[in-house]
């Protein structure tokens, strides 16, 4: 053990080597074409075998499409700006990030949270850290920089150890990313690849699925995950950590947390902004006949579903651009648009992984490899008669692991929705239940991996209050968070499932097709 009673030997090993590998592996932008070449290159070997399967649901066999034959790399060069541009996330995820852009660079976002936290009892101080970090992955970067320091901020104003209170808010932000109260981006984006993926199988399935597909379970997880993190923190992380020595907070810089004059006046128009831009896009959906309704009047089929990501964008934008006007932030519409410009360049990483990316998922499509190992996969959980909860451990288990080298929860997704997602559809589960376990598995783990993007950030922090913590001693901390969450919320996910409840507006557990 160090000074400070944390075990580090081994656990120290084990995350170095954690470390390093995963320093190896490329970056998601060139990984994903590395991985379109190995798809090239395995359909020009597979398709010299002349493998064929049968599809699922019958009709003629299907063939390796070979990439690299004349017609393959015709269709390479052919197709290569449209496999940009079509790839199913780019345009919802950048309309989208244009409204919560706008809330969360003129600070309407920040002073939310902040005036949350500052609004609640002392004695659910914790539970409140927690559940606003739960709720910020509608902004995911106001979260990581606003709640860890302010939360060891107020636990050191109460006298408990700065730590637990960055802790609790980084679990909550981090290792609750897919849970929430509100749709938000990470839907958007994961629904779009978790669509497509179903397309292969049942385009007729596919196309009746929505962006909210898992709406309800992430409504229940949001106060699941705050009580669980709650219990986690006051039982197991706090008690460990200890009393934090009071020679120890001289020197610290501790900007007032306090939300001023000037930002309750322009939240109080945030507000009504919300309140004017909601009824009036009910009146889009509510009424008999409204234009956003479905056929025969329904809600769960409807224009209004199909176009979330509109929704979403214009519910942050107007009340983000009214906060900024009455604050000053915005005084004309030049600074309208460079916040935009701003929000749309910090896009730059994801708009270079779609392109990637969109020519990783086309060829696997083209390829065929996916039909192939939808069905041997499929083949081959059925015959160790792996099924219901055990395959859904597994799964979470597999993409729990790969999320200690692969931070981007939409780069993994990319890689691996084309695969299972149509393997558990051969097995009778439904694209929404596996979108639904990779999300709690992805998320579970993000707080452990040191290749989070964020990860330093929250070390820098927790320096402040201790200079001797280090990724292992972090890790450690952070780990009975990633533990808990990981048990308790797949077994939520498993209760769910095996009542049959519908994970969100017409999106069930079985698949039927």
């Amino acid at each position: 053990m160090n000074e400070r009673g944390i075990p580090s030997n081994l656990l120290q090993r084990m995350l170095d080597r954690i470390e390093r590998t995963g320093n190896r592996l490329p970056h998601p932008v060139p990984l994903f074409a590395l991985l379109a070449l190995i798809v090239a290159i395995v359909s020009a070997l597979l398709s010299q075998l002349g493998m064929t399967v049968a599809p699922p649901g019958g009709g003629a066999p299907v063939a390796i499409e070979n990439l690299l034959s004349g017609e393959g790399i015709r269709y390479i060069f052919g197709s290569l700006v449209d496999n940009f541009m079509n790839f199913a996330p780019l345009g919802v995820v950048l309309a989208t990030m244009i409204g919560i852009g706008m809330a969360e660079r003129t600070g309407l976002i920040s002073v939310l949270l902040r005036g949350f936290i500052l609004s609640i009892p002392k004695s659910l101080i914790t539970f409140g850290l927690v559940f606003a970090g739960i709720l910020s992955s509608v902004a995911a970067d106001a979260g990581y920089v606003v709640l860890p320091p302010l939360g060891a901020m107020i636990f050191l104003a109460l006298g408990r150890h700065p730590i637990a209170g960055l802790a609790a808010a980084f679990a909550g932000v981090s290792a609750g990313y897919s849970a929430n109260l509100l749709l938000s981006a990470v839907d958007v984006n994961l629904g779009q690849l978790t669509i497509e993926a179903a397309g292969t199988i049942d385009p007729t399935y596919a196309d009746a699925m929505n962006l909210a597909m898992n709406y309800y379970f992430i409504i229940v997880s949001t106060f699941f995950l705050a009580v669980v993190g709650t219990l986690v923190s006051q039982f197991v992380v706090e008690p460990r950590l200890g009393d934090y020595r009071n020679d120890e907070q001289g020197g610290h810089d501790r900007p007032s947390t306090a939300i001023t004059a000037e930002e309750k006046r322009g939240m109080k128009w945030a507000g009504i902004a919300l309140l004017v831009t909601i009824a009036l896009l009910a009146l889009l959906v509510v009424p008999p006949g409204a234009p956003l309704r479905g056929e025969g009047g329904g809600i769960v089929r409807s224009p209004f579903m199909d176009s979330l990501a509109v929704v979403l964008m214009i519910v942050f934008f107007v009340p983000g651009l009214v906060y900024g006007i009455v604050i000053g932030a915005i005084k004309n519409d030049r600074d309208v648009a460079e916040n935009l410009s701003q929000t749309m360049a910090s896009m730059g990483m994801f708009i270079a992984l779609a392109f990637t990316a969109g020519q990783f998922v086309a060829w696997f499509a083209e390829s065929n490899l996916g039909v192939f190992m939808a069905v041997y996969g499929a083949q081959a959980l059925q015959a160790i008669s792996l099924g219901g909860a055990p395959l859904l451990i597994l799964f979470v288990l597999i993409v729990g692991f790969v999320n200690l080298f692969i931070g981007s929860a939409s780069a993994k997704w990319a890689i691996l929705a084309p695969v299972f997602v149509p393997i558990m559809m051969q097995l009778g589960y439904s694209p929404e239940l596996t979108q639904m376990a990779y999300r709690v598995a992805d998320s579970s783990t993000n707080i452990i991996t040191p290749l989070m993007p964020y990860f330093a950030l929250i070390i820098a922090y927790a320096q402040r209050y201790d200079e001797d913590i280090r990724i292992g001693s972090l890790i450690s901390i952070m780990l009975p968070f990633s533990l808990a969450f990981l048990v308790f919320w797949t077994l939520l996910l498993i209760v769910w499932m095996t009542l049959g409840l519908p994970l969100g507006p017409g999106a069930g557990i079985v698949y039927g097709g």
